[in-house]
């Protein structure tokens, strides 16, 4: 895993990045999910996420591993949570974490939230948020095994998945990270 570099996405990697969504929205269905069955993520998402410079990559030898956006505003799907944050007031969020078909079970996912975590110490926020739907069950084991913790039930705010039920995950970052 030493070859993984992280960089912002470019316009360039647009197609790559939509087809690797794709599979992630694939796998979902096939897990009998409707989380991202609605035409969310989008292409049009990816390209914003670029215009702002939030979507990042993970890149091994040129190739994409996989990509996630980073988030330093609040989330409006978070002020409202059945449960309690671990912290309150400031915080990052990651969203659109997928990991390219052929390269799942190599820990990419951690990487990408480690280098989330880096970005989020970087520029001082306390903790990292994130959310996922209660039946995904291989994101949520990839949360638990980077050090998120559950922290109650939400609803999404906005968008084709507006109303969705989603579990919010919490990690509080330490000085060393």
């Amino acid at each position: 895993m030493k070859n993984i570099e992280f960089r912002t996405a470019r316009p360039e990697d647009l197609d790559r990045m939509c087809e690797i969504t794709e599979q992630a929205k694939r796998q979902l269905r096939d897990l009998g999910l409707d989380q991202w069955q609605s035409g969310y993520p989008s292409r049009e998402v990816w390209i914003e996420d670029i215009r702002q410079g939030c979507a990042y990559l993970a890149v091994e030898d040129g190739k994409l591993l996989g990509m996630f956006a980073f988030q330093s505003t609040p989330d409006p799907s978070y002020e409202v949570i059945d449960g309690r944050w671990l912290t309150d007031g400031a915080y990052a969020s990651m969203h659109r974490v997928c990991v390219a078909d052929g390269c799942k079970g190599r820990g990419i996912a951690g990487e990408m939230f480690a280098h989330g975590f880096a970005l989020a110490g970087q520029a001082h926020f306390p903790s990292v948020r994130i959310d996922t739907h209660p039946g995904n069950l291989p994101m949520q084991r990839a949360l638990g095994k980077a050090g998120f913790e559950a922290c109650g039930r939400i609803r999404l705010v906005g968008g084709c998945e507006d109303g969705n039920l989603r579990i919010g995950f919490e990690k509080i970052l330490r000085n060393d990270q």
